[in-house]
């Protein structure tokens, strides 16, 4: 096909190459399953569901036969070359004791008795685990039935279902009218038919099961069904996404409803569901976003997938099939509004947003994202990117330099840096790309932001345009994460409080570091930024002086002879030599 959205159809029984999984040419995390998963992002300390080697069970075989391996081994230290070249019918398996002989039978063992993947994190375990072993999550966990509400650490029990179920039926019964005092919620069953064929080693991370979470959240706290009402679902048109994508491009998402699988880049899969998916799921936010401007809704929230923020103007990528919040922007334009302001504070920058805005001033992109020098997919959204052609200071990014950034660094650079440009910009929509892979425990993001966090930028962004607020699911692969995290956005704009303010986050080196070089680059668009740049830089400084720890000089001492460092008196070497330092105890 001639186009640059080119679609590599593909036998699913076909593996992934290797870069699918790898941080710079995908965002699916790793391709390898290990029997022990990594425990450096647990959601919890609860670790009872960690299994070793000790839990196999005695019905599995795993000994090898170290009389054949030794005899073998013994006949070829006993050759020499040219007799291993004359002979080497020697090394043929004629022997009927070595016909089950394999080194790697142990190995092939233990994967037989990996039978499960997390549901919550999708982390493989072992089937004699009761509990994930990267999050905790019981195997049989109820977290796509109650979402968050569920135990993660107890498995299904009557009389917790007994009060799910009474506590989701109260919630049901407070059904509320369409007027402009509610909030609309976008969602169509229809989406969760975009999946994966056939998985391959490990479950894809942007999964039906996002979807169900987050409902099953909403729908056990009475917010949706409830609170809030529902838009019909309505299929984009051609002529709207031709606003947004190339005609190659929109074509080449339509090819994939023909066949039963393809892949666009190794990591951005579709079905012959997924076309219809994504015209629904960008129908929805375009909808959405005339209901909020018009005011015949207060705010919104679409629950959409596939996400959009990395589809560009030319290819699908990322997970991303059409650009939602794109096409929400330019949906709000032609109902009559003048200005837009899309803030992005998915962990991955919005590559393709900024793609198709970066020449438009009449649409400010904010990027709040992790970036660490362009090592983090996909390699764009460093702070110098600012927009072209006449439209310079309308792409405002923020680019975090290493993982776990938590609250204080977001609402601290949403103080100094996202709500300044936006009162100057003063747009008459906020869109916001809300991914949830920033949040606490997402295997793919890596940071801490929590619930409450994202409930206090949402709450910070709500005032920006009056309340018009759109906000639009994109990313997130923790199912507690990311059902927490948009029930705690979705209360926000439903009125409640976000919980905790933080009117004097004091946010890490590294975090203070990014915003400051955003100032330092910003300022020059924004002028409102010049005396938050001056003030900042100063305190910098003073912060940077108190971390910085004094030296202390120490004295020549006694030097130890060299030979005691391999006698009987290496300690006292060491300790001599300053590389061990002993400390009393207090009585």
């Amino acid at each position: 096909m001639d186009g640059e959205a080119e679609v590599n159809l593909q036998k699913q029984g076909n593996e992934l190459p290797s870069q699918i999984l790898n941080g710079r040419h995908g965002k699916s995390g790793s391709d390898r399953i290990s029997v022990r998963p990594s425990l450096d992002y647990n959601c919890g300390d609860d670790n009872t569901g960690i299994a070793s080697y000790r839990d196999v069970p005695s019905s599995v075989n795993i000994d090898i036969q170290p009389d054949t391996l030794r005899k073998k081994a013994r006949q070829q230290r006993e050759m020499t070359f040219q007799d291993m070249c004359n002979n080497l019918d020697i090394f043929e398996d004629d022997d009927e004791d070595d016909d089950d002989d394999s080194d790697w039978e142990p190995l092939q063992k233990l994967r037989e008795i990996m039978k499960w993947f997390c549901t919550n994190c999708t982390m493989a375990n072992l089937d004699v685990a009761v509990h994930c072993d990267s999050c905790g999550e019981h195997r049989e966990s109820g977290i796509l039935k109650h979402g968050f509400f569920a135990p993660s650490f107890l498995h299904k029990s009557t009389l917790l279902e007994a009060e799910l179920e009474t506590r989701t039926d109260k919630g049901m019964v407070s059904q509320v009218s369409t007027s402009n005092s509610s909030t609309a919620i976008g969602f169509d069953e229809r989406m969760l038919l975009h999946s994966e064929v056939e998985m391959k080693s490990h479950p894809h991370p942007e999964r039906p099961d996002r979807l169900r979470a987050i409902a099953a959240s909403l729908a056990t706290a009475g917010i949706f069904p409830g609170r809030c009402y529902p838009i019909p679902a309505r299929e984009i048109t051609k002529e709207e996404l031709e606003m947004v994508h190339s005609a190659e491009n929109i074509q080449a998402v339509e090819v994939s409803s023909n066949v039963i699988s393809c892949y666009f880049t190794p990591d951005t899969y579709a079905n012959k569901h997924s076309a219809q998916a994504a015209r629904l799921a960008a129908g929805l936010c375009a909808d959405l976003a005339s209901e909020v401007f018009s005011g015949r809704a207060k705010n919104g929230f679409a629950l959409v997938r596939p996400p959009g923020h990395h589809a560009g103007v030319k290819q699908a990528m990322g997970f991303c099939l059409h650009n939602n919040a794109a096409v929400s922007a330019l949906a709000a334009q032609a109902a009559g509004a003048k200005k837009v302001l899309i803030v992005d504070w998915d962990v991955h920058h919005g590559n393709g947003t900024q793609e198709i805005f970066e020449q438009n001033k009449s649409v400010l992109y904010i990027s709040l994202h992790r970036h660490e020098f362009g090592r983090f997919y996909p390699g764009t959204g460093a702070a110098d990117e600012v927009g072209t052609m006449g439209a310079e200071g309308y792409c405002v990014n923020v680019p975090w330099s290493q993982s776990g950034v938590g609250d204080n660094d977001y609402i601290f650079a949403f103080k100094q840096v996202v709500l300044p440009i936006a009162s100057a910009f003063a747009p008459d929509l906020t869109i916001i790309s809300a991914g949830f892979d920033a949040a606490r425990g997402d295997p793919l993001g890596m940071c801490d932001v929590t619930p409450a966090g994202y409930a206090q930028m949402t709450y910070l962004l709500n005032i920006v345009s009056g309340g018009k607020l759109l906000v639009i699911l994109e990313g997130g692969y923790n199912l507690r994460s990311i059902s927490s995290s948009a029930t705690a956005v979705i209360k926000v704009l439903l009125g409640e409080s976000p919980g905790c303010d933080l009117d004097d986050p004091l946010p890490s080196r590294a975090g203070m570091k990014t915003v400051l070089d955003v100032l330092a680059i910003q300022k020059n668009f924004w002028p409102v930024l010049e005396s938050s740049f001056s003030q900042l830089q100063s305190q910098y400084e003073i912060y940077t002086t108190q971390r910085r720890k004094p030296r202390k000089k120490r004295g020549r001492g006694v030097v130890p002879p060299l030979c005691w460092r391999w006698s009987r008196k290496r300690l006292l070497y060491h300790v001599l030599k300053g590389q061990l330092r002993v400390r009393g105890k207090g009585f």
